[in-house]
């Protein structure tokens, strides 16, 4: 029988990708899903939501009910990981990214809450539900800046990279650190 990817029946490379590339791959991903796994933990013990999220570089964002179990466990332990993946069609097409962070919640007053809202495309939602579209929802923000993320793709291994990569947040410079002060 011929294999239509014999790179995946190889050894496993475990070669890291250069940090621009994958940067690259992760806000492409990123940038091209729509949907996501939002994982809390609460008094009852974890929770998995489906959500809809609109992403600004590295963070994803998403708006929620004050009144949601996703934001109640968020309010006792701002902890979450969140699992975005594109279609699968076989081992070879295999692309997710598994973010880990603390959730911030943004009411319509915080003053952070503009820098994020030009990114989320509110009126999408707004044209679903018959809502009018000359003015902008006044809904709680959730944002999630990670502080790790786990991506994988199957397809670098055919460049010789291992298919699981890892991805931190950089830490502020100690220029960065004498400005802020």
């Amino acid at each position: 029988m011929p294999l239509t990817n014999p790179w995946l029946s190889e050894p496993t490379p475990t070669n890291r990708l250069p940090r621009q590339r994958l940067d690259e791959r992760i806000l492409n991903l990123l940038s091209s899903q729509n949907m996501c796994v939002l994982a809390t933990t609460g008094p009852e013990g974890p929770l998995a939501t489906p959500v809809r999220y609109y992403s600004l570089d590295f963070a994803v964002m998403f708006t929620a009910s004050p009144r949601s179990p996703k934001l109640r466990n968020i309010a006792g332990d701002p902890r979450v990981s969140v699992g975005i993946f594109a279609p699968l069609v076989g081992l070879a097409s295999s692309r997710g990214a598994q973010l880990f962070g603390e959730a911030r919640v943004l009411p319509p007053e915080h003053p952070e809450r503009d820098h994020y809202w030009d990114a989320f495309r509110w009126e999408n939602e707004h044209a679903e539900r018959g809502r009018s579209l000359s003015e902008p929802p006044s809904d709680t923000l959730v944002v999630i800046e990670p502080n790790r993320i786990v991506y994988t793709e199957h397809w670098l291994r055919r460049e010789g990279f291992a298919a699981r990569q890892l991805w931190k947040r950089p830490s502020p410079s100690k220029s960065s650190q004498e400005k802020a002060n």
